[in-house]
């Protein structure tokens, strides 16, 4: 026989999970990228109707102009600029908002330019969808994400210059595997003649977050922190023609 609820006073009743903040703007001009990010914003609750998509700085403007967002995910090499300074225009407008940098970019510069501007947190593309799915949970529980490999870097900075008794003033590192590969070089190349990410994917069929990869490898290796720089310095050491 069920017993009714009166009959039990001493059960209550769960407390339900507190409502996602949304809207969610995902600022990324690659589909592929566009899709898992969707696909995992699924897995934590939101609904498509839920997402809003930019590819570029001026879409997301557009949108950011139109409605406020509670989270926003945002590339920071976008077609027609640098994912920095829609950060810092979105932190201008709310200072609660939640800004997860989702990028392939891993360079001093670029890291400490977002968090600057107003980043939350910030994870690399190359992490598998858990860790992604983990550093976008953190930042709606109102923590600061930062990729492993930043943490570990920061770290090993701070050490290093504490040992030393030096002010922290560090300069990219020079790893021991500073050469740069075949493939380095072609999509060096291919960068030198003004491609964008997307067209030497296609041109070598590869997807983009594959580029980016060895295009942040390229800037590592050659310690540098933008394509202008990238071009100039493979060309002084003669690894690609004038």
């Amino acid at each position: 026989m069920a017993l009714s609820a009166a009959a039990m006073p001493h059960l209550t009743q769960l407390p339900t999970a507190p409502p996602l903040p949304t809207p969610v703007l995902i600022v990324e001009d690659d589909a592929l990228i566009q899709h898992r990010l969707s696909r995992i914003l699924v897995t934590l609750g939101y609904t498509a109707a839920s997402m809003c998509f930019a590819a570029s700085l001026a879409q997301a403007r557009q949108y950011a102009a139109q409605q406020s967002f509670a989270l926003a995910l945002v590339d920071l090499g976008l077609p027609d600029g640098h994912g920095t300074e829609l950060i810092a225009e979105l932190r201008a407008t709310d200072a609660a908002m939640g800004i997860l940098v989702v990028s392939a970019w891993s360079t001093k510069e670029a890291i400490l330019a977002a968090l600057r501007a107003g980043a939350t947190g910030y994870v690399l593309k190359e992490r598998d969808d858990l860790e992604v799915t983990l550093s976008i949970r953190s930042v709606l529980r109102g923590g600061a994400p930062i990729d492993p490999f930043i943490a570990r870097r920061v770290i090993s900075e701070f050490q290093q210059h504490s040992a030393d008794g030096l002010p922290h003033s560090v300069s990219p590192e020079a790893p021991e595997d500073a050469a740069l590969s075949s493939r380095e070089i072609e999509i060096l190349n291919h960068v030198a003649h003004g491609l964008s990410h997307r067209e030497i994917a296609e041109q070598l069929h590869l997807s983009r977050h594959t580029v980016e990869a060895h295009v942040r490898n390229i800037y590592r290796k050659l310690a540098v922190n933008s394509r202008i720089r990238a071009v100039s310095e493979a060309r002084a050491r003669g690894l690609l023609g004038s």
